[in-house]
């Protein structure tokens, strides 16, 4: 049966296009679709995350009490004491916050493996400003204080403290540089930048942290003659640069170095669309599922400096790792030039939209655009008594990439694909559609993948049916 702009089908006949994956140096007969003997990542701990939530709110306590401890009755009640303390007080949680914000974007497996990068990120992002916001409080606070108790005017103690008071120059400039790095990161800034210019002004929020944190040591209340004060401070900040090196430079290098990653093959699977299969050693001992995503660094002149993520678009192979990648900026418009033998440095995998997320043991599986990539490896890794249902959404049916290997995979699974076509404003994905195409929806896990208002009209339709939010899992590209 066939409607405008959809096309139901039970299990088609394998296409006879060419297959893309597994490479053609591996040998046929491993080109199977088995689960093979290789390493999972570790099972989600939501332990963690309620232990670490604990000490972070310890650590707020802590830093709270030495910032109003360092105050006292005399000090308040002199001219211009009480903003002076207030502004204290907010350099303090304005530092503790962006320990906090560093620390939520330093990849951590076990917090990452509990909550996934995607969520991690949105809370950064929403955490982020209230550092910004208590900086910006602390340098207005500070100097009315001082301009009060020195009685001159703002712009006059404006000039006192850049000029006349040690560490307040550099201070300064570290507060434009995160300041700089926060507006970026704006959704309708970041939308005129590209992703490029947009890392390169973020790394320059190390540099900011680190002046902002000298300037604290150096000159403030709470550890100025505070020995225990200080290696509390020390301690907090040193931590979290430890833990940053680890997990984004140690074990990014050190997986790099052990599985040694090279370009094996780079096709073209559908209009500015490019598969990219890597080779590797030990690939069976990298902890990775269908459905997560790593971020890449291509070791050319004019790529080497910079991480994208890609997801997988399937689960490893003999050897071999592949991502999807529609040329989207300059950084996907160079990839069809790799050559073979390019070596590939990653850090990763991350993600939860995995499939020991699903919670019943049939799934729905939802992808649109770049997004059918995670959905494509994500269905490698389903167990094989779980029923699946396919619906992937793209204008025309050669802008759905690997739509050949959905067609074998499901064929092989006896379940069911769906390919949506079309325009769309013709196409609607509301909550009456998704209950015609998949009647028993409310009891499967759903899977959803695809730009960020066609995921969220998906969620809102599957709960809409009657899927309950805990079976809904979403797969987000906002990095």
């Amino acid at each position: 049966m066939t409607t405008p702009g959809l096309s139901q089908q039970p299990p088609p006949k394998p296409s006879a296009r060419p297959r893309s994956w597994p490479p053609p140096s591996v040998p046929p007969s491993s080109q199977r679709y088995v689960r093979t003997a290789r390493k999972f990542p570790a099972p989600r701990r939501p332990l963690v995350v309620d232990a670490l939530a604990a000490a972070a709110g310890l650590g707020l306590g802590i830093s709270l009490a030495l910032s109003i401890g360092a105050q006292t009755v005399s000090a308040l009640n002199a001219p211009g004491g009480l903003a002076t303390a207030l502004g204290r007080v907010a350099g303090m949680l304005s530092g503790y916050v962006m320990v906090i914000v560093i620390l939520l974007s330093a990849r951590i497996p076990p917090l990452e493996r509990a909550l996934g990068q995607d969520r991690l990120i949105v809370w950064h992002r929403r955490l982020a400003p209230w550092g910004l916001y208590l900086l910006l409080a602390h340098a207005v606070l500070i100097t009315v204080g001082y301009a009060r108790a020195a009685r001159t005017g703002i712009l006059a103690e404006i000039g006192r403290l850049l000029w006349s008071y040690p560490g307040v120059l550099s201070a300064s400039v570290g507060s434009t540089l995160l300041l700089a790095a926060g507006i970026t990161s704006y959704r309708r800034a970041r939308r005129r930048m590209k992703y490029e210019t947009w890392w390169a002004v973020h790394l320059y929020t190390y540099l900011g942290l680190g002046l902002s944190f000298v300037h604290q040591i150096d000159t403030g209340a709470p550890f100025v003659g505070h020995p225990l004060a200080t290696a509390w401070w020390t301690s907090l900040w040193v931590g979290a640069l430890i833990v940053v090196l680890a997990f984004r430079v140690g074990l990014p290098l050190y997986r790099s170095v052990r599985h040694d990653l090279r370009v094996a093959q780079v096709s073209c699977v559908g209009p500015n669309t490019w598969s990219i299969v890597l080779r590797g050693r030990q690939l069976e001992n990298l902890p990775t599922a269908g459905g997560q995503f790593m971020m890449w660094r291509f070791l050319r002149r004019e790529m080497w400096w910079q991480a994208h993520p890609y997801s997988l678009s399937a689960a490893p192979q003999a050897g071999h790792l592949r991502i999807t990648v529609k040329e989207l900026g300059d950084h996907s418009t160079a990839l069809p030039r790799l050559t073979p033998g390019t070596r590939v440095a990653f850090e990763g995998p991350y993600g939860v939209f995995t499939a020991d997320a699903r919670q019943s043991r049939n799934v729905l599986l939802v992808g649109a655009g770049v997004g059918t990539t995670p959905i494509r490896a994500l269905l490698d890794d389903l167990p094989r008594d779980t029923h699946v249902v396919v619906l992937l959404r793209g204008r025309r049916p050669q802008d759905i990439a690997h739509l050949d290997e959905f067609e074998r995979l499901i064929t092989k699974r006896h379940g069911l694909l769906h390919t949506l076509t079309g325009p769309r404003e013709e196409v609607r994905l509301d909550a009456p559609s998704l209950h015609a195409l998949v009647p028993d929806i409310a009891d499967r896990d759903v899977f959803v993948c695809g730009p960020d208002e066609f995921t969220r009209a998906v969620v809102t339709a599957a709960g809409d049916t009657g899927v309950p939010a805990r079976h809904i899992h979403r797969e987000d590209f906002a990095f």
